[in-house]
C-alpha cells in the first residue's frame, strides 16, 4: 500500500489512477511528443502484425477504458488529449486509424479532422456528445469516415472500426476473384491499388467512404439507385446509417470527378429517386 500511494503521490496533478479493475490498463497520453506511462504486467499485448489506433478525446477516463478495450480485441493504442498533442504522437509513430473527439480543447475535433484528411490521409471516426444532424453533416463533409454519438456501446465503436478499416483496406479480407481497372469518361480506377486517375493521368485521392460509392455506381451504371441501396450497398444491410449521409458522400465524390460540381453530368440526381451514373463503364 505504502508503495502504490507513493506512486500515486510522483504523478502530475492531471494524471491519475484508476481504481478497481481499471488499474489493469495502461494509459500513455502524449503531451508534446513526452509520454506519460502507467504500466500494468497484467496485460500484455499481442505484439504481432496488428493494427494501431489513436484515440484523441480530453476525458481520460475515456481514453483509460477505451484503451483496455481495444487492446484486449488485439489492437495497438496511443491517446492523445488534444490537437497538439495528436500530432506529436502522429509524428512519433503514425496509426492505421483516428477515433477523434468532437469537442476538445484548442482547435477541436472538426478543424483537427480537415487537417488530417489533407494532410496525412488517416482514416478517421468522429465521437462526440452533440446528436445534431447538423454536426454528422459538416463531420462528413470535412472526411470523417464515420461518426458516433455518445454515449455509445464499446462493441459498437468496434464493428464501425472494422467496417472503416475494410473499406480502407486495412485488414485483409477473403479472397475474391481479381478486378481489372475499370474506366470511365477517361478516369481510371484501378480497384487492388484503390488508385483513381484523372483523364490527365493525375492520381486524386479519395476516402474509404468515397473509394466504396465509386465502386458501387461503376458496378451499377445507367442505373437508378436509391439511398437506401447506396447505404446497403456500401455500409452492408443494417447499418444504421441516415439518408442525408449518402447525399454527402456523393457530393463529396462530384466535387473529385465532375468538370463542375455544381451541375453534375457523371452523377446525376433523380428527383424522388436516388441517384444515376451516366457514363459507360469499361473494364481492362
Amino acid at each position: 500500500m505504502e508503495s502504490q500511494q507513493g506512486a500515486r503521490g510522483s504523478l502530475p496533478g492531471d494524471v491519475r489512477l484508476m481504481s478497481g479493475l481499471m488499474e489493469c490498463c495502461s494509459i500513455e497520453i502524449y503531451d508534446l511528443g513526452r509520454p506519460l506511462a502507467l504500466e500494468s504486467p497484467f496485460f500484455q499485448p499481442d505484439t504481432g502484425n496488428v493494427s494501431r489506433l489513436l484515440i484523441v478525446d480530453d476525458d481520460v477516463e475515456i481514453l483509460a477504458l477505451l484503451k483496455k478495450f481495444f487492446m484486449q480485441h488485439g489492437y495497438e493504442v496511443d491517446l492523445a488529449s488534444d490537437g497538439q498533442a495528436m500530432w506529436a504522437a502522429i509524428a512519433r509513430q503514425r496509426p492505421d486509424t483516428i477515433i477523434l473527439d468532437l469537442m476538445l480543447p484548442g482547435e477541436d475535433g472538426l478543424t483537427l479532422c480537415q487537417k488530417v484528411r489533407a494532410q496525412a490521409g488517416i482514416p478517421i471516426i468522429m465521437l462526440t456528445a452533440m446528436a445534431e444532424l447538423s454536426d454528422r453533416i459538416v463531420g462528413l463533409e470535412l472526411g470523417a469516415d464515420d461518426y458516433l454519438t455518445k454515449p455509445f456501446a464499446p462493441r459498437e465503436l468496434l464493428a464501425r472500426l472494422r467496417a472503416v478499416q475494410r473499406r480502407a483496406g486495412e485488414q485483409p479480407v477473403a479472397a475474391a476473384p481479381a478486378r481489372p481497372v475499370i474506366g470511365f469518361a477517361g478516369w481510371h480506377l484501378d480497384i487492388t491499388c484503390r488508385e483513381l486517375r484523372s483523364p490527365q493521368n493525375v492520381m486524386i485521392p479519395l476516402s474509404g467512404g468515397e473509394f466504396d460509392l465509386l465502386v458501387v455506381f461503376l458496378e451499377h451504371p445507367q442505373r437508378i439507385l436509391t439511398r437506401e441501396q447506396l447505404i446497403d450497398l456500401t455500409h452492408g444491410q443494417g447499418h444504421d446509417a441516415f439518408d442525408r449521409s449518402i447525399d454527402v458522400q456523393v457530393s463529396r465524390l462530384r466535387r473529385k470527378i465532375e468538370p463542375d460540381s455544381k451541375r453534375p453530368d457523371l452523377i446525376r440526381t433523380v428527383r424522388n429517386g436516388g441517384y444515376l451514373f451516366t457514363a459507360k463503364v469499361s473494364r481492362g
